[in-house]
């Protein structure tokens, strides 16, 4: 059994904190993050801004592996395509119940596909149908589709040819890559009401804290894991669907800084496979997979079904049932008593070599088409999760013999997947976009200077990789101009580098002031480590917040007694502990966490209504409300702010305008 961590302050037996060096720099625009979003933004930006101008792309981890593609890839999910813009919307619109921003949904599928095309220039393998091998898109190289949007690629290392592309671009223009600094908080002006000047943040890897100020700031670092209970228990409570790293702080960084926020009550409960997390959109859209009861039954096909999908009509009643909703009726099912619900991954399986043999294959291209077919089911996983291709194996589940359980998994939040909290942003300044959706610059927030893409847009899900790369260039090409027309500002901080430092690394201090009066550091009457915080976090959210244990389900009672001890937790975080720069690193992720769930929570208390039965229930409320904003109901944004002066949070609604017609 391994030991725990003894101290680790690499400078002396106690703290010094004023040998901890602090490293200040001005850029003209900074990047932070080092996901696709960011990687978009880096590959766009040098050709917009000013000759001269600088900029630095400052990254938590490594640029290669972060990020929600980290681990790779088998689909490319937003490809428009032989599609249209326009027809992406209505998929948008319709998947998110009706509640969306047109504008930017519309502003996205004009240019995403761009980024595709540069992705296989780079050398990125994209499945072609038969005929049009060794075409690219570009020359009329027909895509393999595993639906309307998705196409099919050999994606292990999608993240690493991206980023290799995003370097090269920083490089050509002499632009700063920093890697393994975790900015933990954005800076006002001191001078300029409501506009972004800096931010700061600590090295993981040697004691530094750095001080950055800038003229104009994407900020795009991801959704939020780990802030509901897990499925997964003991060694495997660190598995997830999203990224573990992803600590909201995308949402937290940019919401401290007074800007507005939109639908933070949605949340994205994905259904996987059970305990590996692997995703089932290839299953149900290339291999045709459907889902069945514990019975055998095809329950999505019945006519309690039905009747479950009547009662949110217009969207249950779409061609395309919706996520949230699919959802719903596997939920209905389990609480019925009919679980556990199965992928039939055999019947799938075989119905491929049965349409084989039907056309006449022989018995020994049957066998090599088979064994191709078979390759195609474990590849699925060995590109993107390769813990659940090591669960079958070690199960002894062969997909093209029994069917594997799927199950809903905790919730998450997050802007670019089937899921649409975020950041209010202003849209394209064109004709065609309402008045209240345009104020300035293209993807900028409320705060001035401050810009976010992919999952920091909220309102706008359904992006994915591709529309995420794609909405970082377009906020990236924003951001030029917006520092173009700001030449002559001065970003000043009303904060000195020594009380930033202090602030930084006050877990380090409260821990060497107190390890020592306990035998074992772990449990002291004097502190909290991060990772009793984190547990605290879960079982309140869970319980009362409708996580999975009671079916996704709260209501207004359960919303007072979870807001409330998040304001102890709050409290309770003045005392996080950490001894070293690792758990450092937690302890300010579980911060960004607890402001991201607070503000998740305080929209679901104030829309009275179940906007995304499956996701979550009010179970004071639980039909949805599709009156729109002029007549009363709630078929409109729940929008958030918090008064960085006053510290006084706001929820509104805003109204929801349809500009595609249906």
């Amino acid at each position: 059994m391994a030991l725990r961590n003894k101290p680790q302050w690499e400078l002396l037996a106690e703290p010094d904190l004023s040998k901890v060096p602090v490293e200040e720099k001005h850029y003209d625009a900074l990047l932070v993050g080092g996901g696709m979003a960011c990687c978009g933004a880096a590959f766009e930006i040098g050709a917009w801004l000013p000759d001269g101008a600088t900029c630095a792309l400052v990254d938590k981890a490594a640029l290669e592996r972060s990020g929600a593609v980290a681990q790779g890839l088998s689909a490319i999910n937003t490809y428009i395509g032989e599609n249209t813009p326009a027809d992406y919307v209505r998929m948008v619109r319709n998947d998110l119940m009706g509640v969306v921003r047109e504008d930017l949904i519309f502003d996205l599928g004009r240019h995403v596909d761009d980024s595709v095309h540069h992705f296989e220039e780079w050398g990125l393998p994209i499945w072609k149908k038969e005929g049009s091998e060794g075409k690219k898109l570009v020359e009329g190289g027909v895509p393999v589709r595993t639906g309307k949007w998705q196409i099919m690629i050999n994606g292990e290392s999608y993240k690493c040819i991206v980023a290799e592309a995003a370097k090269a671009a920083l490089e050509t223009k002499g632009y700063d890559l920093i890697e393994r600094v975790f900015i933990v908080k954005l800076l006002l002006d001191a001078n300029k009401e409501n506009t972004i000047a800096g931010a700061v943040g600590f090295n993981l890897r040697e004691n530094k804290v750095h001080v950055y100020t800038c003229k104009a700031m994407l900020v795009a670092c991801g959704g939020a894991v780990n802030i509901f209970r897990p499925r997964s228990t003991d060694e495997g409570k660190g598995r997830a669907w999203y990224p573990v790293w992803n600590a909201g702080s995308t949402y937290t960084l940019c919401m401290q800084v007074g800007a507005e926020m939109t639908m933070m009550e949605n949340r994205f409960t994905p259904s996987r496979f059970k305990d590996g997390y692997g995703p089932v959109g290839a299953w149900f859209l290339l291999f045709k997979a459907t889902v069945t009861n514990g019975y055998g039954e095809h329950y999505v096909k019945s006519d309690r079904a039905k009747a479950e999908l009547e009662k949110y009509a217009p969207y249950g009643l779409a061609p395309v049932t919706p996520t949230c909703l699919r959802n719903h009726l596997m939920l209905f099912e389990m609480k019925e008593g009919r679980g556990p619900i199965y992928m039939d991954t055999a019947a799938a399986l075989n119905a491929f070599l049965e349409e084989k043999k039907a056309s006449g294959m022989d018995e020994k291209a049957l066998k090599k088409y088979w064994k191709e077919l078979e390759a195609e089911a474990w590849e699925d996983f060995l590109d993107m999760s390769v813990g659940q291709a090591g669960l079958w194996a070690s199960m002894n589940i062969e997909p093209e013999k029994v069917g594997s359980e799927i199950m809903p998994t905790e919730p998450y939040m997050l802007g670019s997947h089937s899921g649409c909290c975020g950041i209010w942003v202003s849209g394209p300044n064109e004709d065609w976009v309402p008045d209240d959706y345009k104020w300035g610059y293209n993807r900028m927030t409320t705060v001035n200077g401050l810009f976010t893409a992919g999952d920091g847009v909220g309102a706008s899900g359904h992006k994915f990789s591709s529309g995420s790369h794609a909405e970082g260039r377009i906020a990236a090409k924003a951001m030029a101009r917006y520092i173009r027309d700001n030449a002559d500002f001065t970003p000043t901080l009303a904060v000195s580098a020594d009380d930033l430092k202090a602030e930084i690394y006050k877990p380090v201090t409260v821990y060497y002031e107190n390890y020592q009066k306990t035998t074992d550091e772990m449990v002291n009457p004097n502190y909290i480590k991060p990772r009793h915080m984190m547990e605290r976090l879960m079982k309140y959210t869970d319980e009362y917040g409708g996580g999975w244990s009671p079916y996704y389900m709260t209501n207004g009672k359960l919303l007072d007694i979870v807001m409330q001890h998040l304001q102890w937790l709050r409290e309770d975080s003045e005392k996080m502990a950490a001894g070293g720069l690792h758990e450092l690193l937690r302890a300010w992720e579980n911060l960004h966490r607890i402001w991201t769930v607070e503000d998740h929570l305080r929209h679901i208390q104030f829309r009275e209504e179940s906007r995304y039965p499956g996701f979550y229930y009010r179970g004071d409320f639980m039909q949805a409300d599709d009156k729109d904003y002029d007549a009363g109901g709630w078929k409109c944004f729940v929008n958030s702010k918090y008064d960085p002066k006053t510290g006084e949070w706001t929820c509104m609604k805003k109204k929801c305008h349809q500009i595609i017609s249906d």
